[in-house]
């Protein structure tokens, strides 16, 4: 391997992103000593319009375009993305190659001990569907006013009077040495997003000498985990406008995946559970039908489910 090239680790920019990257090189350079890695760090679309909420810009697909494009022309050899923030449905050309071992889950509250203690008419920050409808389900008295950046900035922005709270994920803040921001919430009760905590190593689906690379530090209790949650999504026919929460858990030979569906405004919820065991396509299928047929017009209408 000494006389292999330097492998090229494309990244987002943002400190947060940085931080990831770091702790793939790390992971990387730890299973390959002779390895030498070198981070090559882009300003995503996402990153530059901040102003209006992700769904209505573009998307996830706004998080990974660029990484992309460089990824399939040759210019990097592997992008590391949040997976929560890459899209269900990926090229054919790109494979995950690598899961890490994923973070804490939980989102956490900054600004207020609980949501218990928020005064009536209490500013949410958050550009995130599920997020404002699970407040707004908690809290239907308070009300939801979109910021969006990265987690500095989103800060920057509570400081400033946007918001009286905002939300972020727990991952995050701890990559960022920031765990004491916040209150951390119960996941059983406020159920995260599919994918959170977990990091995603991407390369081209033909390059077998990086695949085997990645499969080095490929952790699979985390990639069960994930691959069954971006499952339920694409059996949903989940999308950006889609408010959509799940908990997946280690159960003995199984796992538990435990998921909600909520309406925008937060007014209507649905919430299912079903256990499988790791690598059964069906169990997200069969937990996404009974969820779709539980909900109502107001929660179905942004789901879209293939059909067949």
């Amino acid at each position: 391997m000494a006389d292999r090239p330097p492998l090229k680790l494309g990244t987002r920019a943002s400190p947060l992103a940085m931080a990831q990257a770091h702790e793939a090189r790390d992971r990387l350079c730890a299973a390959h000593p002779d390895l030498v890695v070198e981070i090559v760090p882009v300003t995503a679309s996402g990153d530059k319009v901040l102003d209006r909420p992700l769904a209505e810009i573009g998307g996830k697909a706004l998080w990974t375009k660029e990484l992309d494009a460089w990824l399939l022309s040759g210019e990097i050899d592997i992008a590391v993305h949040s997976l929560k923030d890459v899209e269900t449905i990926r090229p054919a050309e790109i494979a995950i190659g690598a899961i890490l071992p994923r973070e804490d889950v939980r989102d956490v509250l900054v600004g207020a001990a609980s949501f218990a203690d928020l005064p009536p008419g209490t500013r949410i920050g958050t550009s995130a569907p599920r997020r404002a409808a699970q407040a707004l389900h908690a809290r239907p008295d308070c009300q939801v006013v979109g910021i969006r950046g990265n987690v500095q900035t989103r800060l920057a922005k509570l400081q400033a009077g946007e918001a009286d709270v905002t939300l972020l994920a727990l991952a995050g803040l701890n990559r960022l040495g920031m765990a004491h921001y916040g209150t951390p919430l119960d996941p059983e009760e406020w159920l995260p997003a599919p994918g959170q905590g977990a990091i995603a190593i991407e390369c081209r689906s033909g390059d077998a000498a990086t695949r085997a690379l990645l499969a080095r530090i490929d952790d699979l209790p985390s990639r069960h985990a994930v691959e069954a949650e971006r499952a339920l999504l694409a059996a949903l026919g989940g999308n950006c406008h889609s408010p959509i929460s799940v908990l997946t858990r280690p159960h003995g030979d199984s796992m538990t995946m435990r998921a909600a569906l909520l309406s925008p405004d937060g007014a209507e919820r649905v919430e299912g559970e079903l256990s499988f065991v790791p690598g059964d396509a069906d169990g997200p299928h069969r937990l996404a039908a009974q969820l779709l047929a539980k909900a109502g017009p107001a929660i179905r209408e942004h789901f879209d489910p293939p059909q067949g």
